[in-house]
């Protein structure tokens, strides 16, 4: 059976719930690369994106924040478990990250990728910049090519509350 993702703005209460469950699930639990939770400060200005399923459960989750006009960064890009087959909620998370900043004003939209994950970026017109450590594992900063990326027409909501709110202790 043919599966298909709607890939948008998490804005609703339980979106965003899932979303940082997925998110503590795959960084913490998963890969280990956090302890009790993967939340920062740029989860405060952060737009979270989620791929829903046809049963409306977030499957994949990624966040975008722009850092100074033009800046716009990716990341905490993860997919369940159960839905990793094929790349394609990957993907389709990647190229709704980058078009809706592309939108909403972005000249440069950079992520920091981990190791493993760095060809499937480059096969999705990603160039890296730099080697780096983050958490003590290899990471490569990449810049996405804008001009594969045309931009969304979709209006740049406020934040909810529920993220404007979000400070880490």
């Amino acid at each position: 059976m043919k599966q298909d993702y709607q890939f948008k703005l998490a804005l609703s209460p339980s979106h965003i719930e899932a979303y940082f469950l997925l998110r503590q699930q795959i960084f913490c639990q998963e890969q280990n690369i956090f302890q009790m939770s993967d939340r920062d400060d740029y989860d405060s200005i952060a737009y979270p994106i989620v791929a829903i399923n046809h049963d409306n459960k977030v499957v994949g989750v990624v966040r975008i924040y722009e850092t100074k006009p033009g800046l716009w960064y990716g990341g905490r890009l993860g997919v369940h478990p159960n839905y990793r087959r094929g790349w394609k909620i990957g993907k389709g998370l990647i190229n709704k990250a980058v078009t809706t900043a592309n939108g909403w004003g972005c000249d440069r939209f950079l992520a920091t990728v981990q190791l493993s994950n760095v060809r499937f970026f480059q096969r999705l017109h990603w160039n890296s910049v730099d080697e780096i450590n983050i958490c003590d594992r290899p990471h490569h900063l990449m810049e996405a090519e804008l001009d594969f990326y045309p931009p969304t027409n979709q209006t740049r909501p406020s934040l909810p509350m529920q993220l404007q709110q979000l400070s880490v202790s």
